[in-house]
């Protein structure tokens, strides 16, 4: 949302350029990007031009200016470098990084006026997953409240393609069809993995996540498996909380204390009368003496 606010923002304070230009351009991780800008050179007008890139979620970010006429200055990072070439305003990435995903503007400004040159949605595709399956355990037994629940979750993958390792994450969805919310969050292992002695078997990674439980945490629990830039979900596990249920000795044991309780009660009314009619009878007794 964030997002397509700040392009609605970007239109409505500049005027679009006759020869805008808007592209899309898809690159893997680790390749060098090159965006080029036309510049136009004028021995009446200097104008300046920008390079800014718009992430959702985030401010936009500038990387880099210079002028319409020619200029030799050069903004440069370890990892994005913008520059004048002939006829050009060039912006180039070192080695793009999953993070470099988003909208690129080449802007003009002249004065108050600001014009849209060019826009590129630049797509970083990083190496697909290695994950081949997620597996999540269903508890064997009848759960209730107060009771200790592990619920397990399997990822299977296959041989090392992509170095960044998963990153485990677990949700609920209510029994009331609410949004899942988020519940845990496992650290960079997993509680165990196990390798396979035949060739081209899979790695098994199980992480488990254990918690006491109440009636309010009945639903659907989901582990998420996020790697390579993309999220993987489970299967989900269906979690229905039993209602307490008391035994017929339980049931026997609360009725035979409710009598004695009752009967305790009848004869203390029973003490107490006796013992107000002595008194006022004692009582009747001494003015009849008198």
């Amino acid at each position: 949302m964030l997002f397509g606010f700040y392009i609605l923002l970007m239109f409505r304070v500049a005027r679009c350029a006759d020869d805008q230009i808007f592209v899309t351009k898809t690159v893997g991780v680790g390749d060098d990007v090159t965006l080029t800008c036309t510049r136009q050179t004028s021995a009446y007008k200097t104008t300046t031009l920008f390079w800014i890139r718009l992430v959702g979620g985030n401010l936009p970010e500038f990387l880099g200016g210079t002028h319409s006429f020619d200029y030799d200055g050069v903004n440069k990072t370890p990892h994005i470098i913008t520059k004048q070439q002939p006829g050009t305003f060039v912006l180039h990435i070192n080695k793009a990084e999953l993070n470099d995903t988003g909208l690129y503007y080449c802007m003009n400004v002249d004065r108050l006026n600001m014009a849209l040159l060019k826009g590129t949605f630049l797509r970083i595709k990083g190496p697909k997953p290695d994950i081949t399956a997620i597996i999540q355990d269903f508890p064997s037994d009848p759960v209730r409240p107060g009771d200790s629940v592990n619920l397990q979750c399997s990822v299977l993958s296959e041989s090392k393609t992509c170095l960044e390792e998963p990153r485990v994450h677990w949700f609920r969805a209510g029994s009331d069809e609410s949004h899942p919310s988020f519940i845990y969050a496992h650290g960079n292992s997993a509680d165990e993995c196990e390798k396979s002695h035949e060739a081209r078997s899979p790695q098994k990674c199980v992480y488990s996540f254990s918690k006491n439980v109440s009636s309010s945490d009945a639903g659907t629990y989901y582990c998420a498996v996020a790697t390579c830039g993309e999220i993987l979900f489970g299967n989900g596990t269906k979690l229905d909380i039993e209602a307490s249920v008391v035994s017929g000795c339980d049931l026997q044991r609360a009725n035979t204390i409710i009598y004695l309780l009752c009967a305790a009660l009848a004869i203390s009314l029973v003490v107490t009368t006796f013992l107000i009619y002595c008194i006022k009878r004692k009582s009747c007794d001494c003015y009849n003496e008198k």
